[in-house]
């Protein structure tokens, strides 16, 4: 007797479970729970199998009996219906590792311990904002340079250099994908030259003169104070303001009067010693009486449990009047551009100033032999700053280094 919707909702758990019949090998079990499940029947090799299709009503009698014909189909076939859908469902999750968002996240992470955390951070958002939207969710194979193009056209309108970032790192995910054998190629190499890259502007660093008024500006600022510490500290010791910014107490050694930033948040991904002057020391003393009970220098003051963000300084150097003529990250240039007229080595400033040494066992000694030459290097900066500002400008450096 086949079975009707009106049967199977009257049905009533009992004791036992026990079978509705409806034909063709298909029927419905009612458990005493009162769960009520499909099942189809079958044999192949005359050995008897059951396959448990879905429950009721989740799946109704219609799709039960379709259900039924597909798998009949299979059986004719020699194929468990159980098999093929555990192996559709393996195939469609090695579809969805395929897409281009889904390669693009595996990029990420897997380039996660060589980039500082900003990096990865700014490639993220990027990815998400302008690239995942339109491109994220079709197979790699189907991501073609016409829709890269399209994709890097529309970033171009609003953020130029956002979009040569962006086609970097779409051709960059294509090696990777080509590389884990889900990718053919790279559907950003056709596109070479299709985005006019904008000249880089760099500001002009400070001349020594114009250092005085620099420092005297930061004061007055009605910023939060250890933003403003900031700003001294980027002056005192050169370091990047990304280095700065992210900077914890736990790297600070006040007895040796020194900074170790840790590799992971060095650009060069190696840790970097930067002595410091009486001046940063007691800069970083004033500001441990505000933030010391802060895991960072720098809190964020809505979540102290992250750094300050990046934008900070870049805000307070325009709120002092150098929009458009200086920029936080001109003062490593001021510096390097001074410490080199007052005569010191240039291997002990670019040291100092934590730039790319190939050789990396050179590397490494060059920081233990130039930390006491750095040491002096900028006690001698930071004195010079003091002079500079008590003298309005007038103190000129002499060659307080050592020669080359």
């Amino acid at each position: 007797m086949v079975l009707s919707d009106t049967r199977i909702r009257n049905a009533k758990p009992s004791e036992k479970p026990y079978k509705l019949t409806d034909g063709g090998g298909l029927y419905l079990e009612v458990k005493p729970t009162g769960r009520k499940l499909w099942r189809y029947r079958y044999r192949i090799a005359g050995k008897e199998n059951l396959f448990a299709i879905d429950a009721y009503p989740a799946l109704s009698l219609s799709d039960a009996r379709q259900a039924r014909d597909a798998a009949r189909k299979l059986v004719k076939q020699g194929i468990h219906p159980a098999h093929q859908r555990k192996t559709e469902r393996i195939r469609r999750e090695h579809e969805g590792a395929n897409t281009f968002e889904a390669i693009a996240r595996e990029w990420l992470d897997h380039n996660a311990e060589r980039w500082t955390p900003r990096t990865k951070r700014q490639r993220e958002r990027m990815l998400k904002r302008d690239v995942f939207p339109r491109i994220g969710s079709l197979p790699m194979r189907q991501v073609t340079p016409a829709l890269v193009l399209d994709t890097l056209k529309r970033i171009d309108k609003r953020a130029p250099s956002f979009a040569v970032l962006a086609k970097q790192c779409i051709g960059c995910i294509a090696s990777y994908a080509v590389s884990t054998l889900r990718g053919d190629g790279d559907p950003s190499a056709p596109l070479k030259g299709v985005l006019k890259v904008r000249p880089v502007k760099h500001k002009t660093p400070l001349k020594l003169s114009e250092i005085p008024d620099f420092v005297k500006a930061i004061d007055p600022l009605p910023s939060y104070f250890p933003n403003k510490v900031a700003l001294h500290l980027v002056l005192l010791t050169l370091v990047r303001s990304t280095e700065a910014l992210g900077a914890r107490w736990s790297e600070i050694d006040f007895e040796k009067a020194e900074w170790c930033i840790p590799a992971e948040r060095m650009k060069k991904r190696r840790p970097h010693a930067v002595p410091l002057p009486k001046q940063a020391i007691e800069l970083l003393e004033r500001l441990k009486a505000v933030t010391g009970n802060h895991e960072y220098l720098f809190p964020n003051r809505n979540d102290p449990r992250r750094p300050v963000s990046i934008g900070v300084l870049w805000k307070a150097v325009e709120s002092m009047g150098y929009a458009g003529k200086f920029s936080p990250h001109g003062i490593r240039a001021t510096g390097s551009t001074v410490l080199n007229e007052m005569g010191f080595r240039p291997d002990v400033i670019e040291s100092q100033l934590a730039h790319q040494e190939r050789n990396m066992t050179r590397a490494s000694y060059n920081q233990a032999e130039y930390l006491q030459e750095r040491r002096e290097m900028m006690q001698a900066w930071a004195d010079l700053i003091d002079s500079l500002v008590a003298g309005g400008g007038k103190v000129i450096p002499g060659r307080f280094g050592k020669a080359a």
